[in-house]
This record gives C-alpha cells, structure tokens and sequence, in this order.
C-alpha cells in the first residue's frame, strides 16, 4: 500500500518515523510530511497552540499539497491524533483513496460526506479525554452513513498517544496490539 501518514499536534516525533519505518518493513510505502516545518513540541497544550497559529485551513492545504503527488496510486491516509483528523478529511474527499487508518483521532464530517465502501480502522484509548464516549458513538453512526466500513479499537486505561513511547501516555501493550491489527487491516486492502 501507498500510505500517507500524518504527524500529531506535538509534531513530526521519532515516533511517527518509528510508525514509518515499521510500516515499511511490512511492505509499505509511505511519506510523513511535516506540516509543522521541523517543529516539534514536548506537550499536546504547545502543539496546539502552534497549530492554531497556523490555522486549519493552512494545514489542510499543506497535507493536500503533500498528498496530491501520490494520490493517483490509491492511497491509504494514516494519522496520528491531528494527524488521523487531517487523514480522515483527506480520504473522505478522495474517491481514489485505498483506506483510511486513524490512531488516537478522528474529526467531524462533511454533511453529504461519502465514502462507499472505504475501509476505516480507528485504534482510540478508553478513555480519551480527546475521544469521549458520545462523541465516538456519534462519529461512527456519521461515518456508516457515509458508506465506510468501519472498524473501531478501543484500549483500556491506555493515554491519548498511547503508540509514542517518548511520551507519558505510552502503553506498550496497547501500541503493540494496535500495530498488530493495523497491520492486519493494511494486509487486507
């Protein structure tokens, strides 16, 4: 698969390229744009707060501008947190895309949205402070209407970005069952 894979709000981490290069190993190929330009932060509050800065209309254009060389091949959007929601609204508006891998995040939808039969897998932690309950409940019933086949994971007692191990949310067990399934699931495409 052709997989594009986007940064949380803390930025372009050695976790996302960590994911990368995992996924590679698996057969992957894949591109991690740093919609930040080479800035990392060691807080959820900092990345946000930069990105509000910067604006969504601002990043939703440098990920369709990292992405439009490569969606010709059927790409598979990928994300972590921020990331996941700049994937989710990448693939729900690209009638190419393969599939759509959403780690700790997901965002609203598009009222007339369509994604006929896109496959859609959401790992998320239980709780997620980020990710409530009804929120989810709410997302994955918008998300049926679209068309998606929708897959969701929830772990229990694991952080926000509970797949970055250089961050305090870090379960090992949670991030190594979740790469299990997500691997799975890009197999299957």
């Amino acid at each position: 698969m052709n997989i594009m894979l986007f940064h949380s709000t803390q930025g372009l981490r050695p976790a996302v390229r960590q994911a990368a290069d995992r996924l590679r190993a698996a057969g992957h190929e894949v591109w991690t744009p740093d919609l930040f330009e080479e800035r990392t932060f060691d807080t959820v509050e900092e990345g946000m707060e930069h990105q509000e800065k910067i604006g969504k209309d601002e990043l939703l254009k440098r990920a369709v501008l990292a992405a439009a060389p490569y969606s010709e091949r059927g790409l598979v959007y990928a994300g972590f947190s921020l990331g996941a929601s700049i994937a989710q609204t990448l693939a729900l508006g690209d009638d190419k895309a393969r599939g759509l891998l959403l780690l700790h995040g997901t965002s609203d939808i598009a009222p007339g949205a369509t994604a006929d039969g896109l496959p859609v897998q959401l790992h998320v932690a239980e709780p997620d402070p980020f990710e409530t309950d009804d929120w989810l409940s709410a997302w994955y019933l918008q998300m049926g209407r679209t068309g998606a086949d929708v897959e969701v994971y929830r772990y229990a007692g694991a952080g926000h970005l509970y797949t970055d191990p250089d961050l305090p949310d870090y379960d090992e067990e949670a991030a190594e069952a979740t790469w299990r399934v997500a691997l799975g699931f890009l197999d299957s495409l």
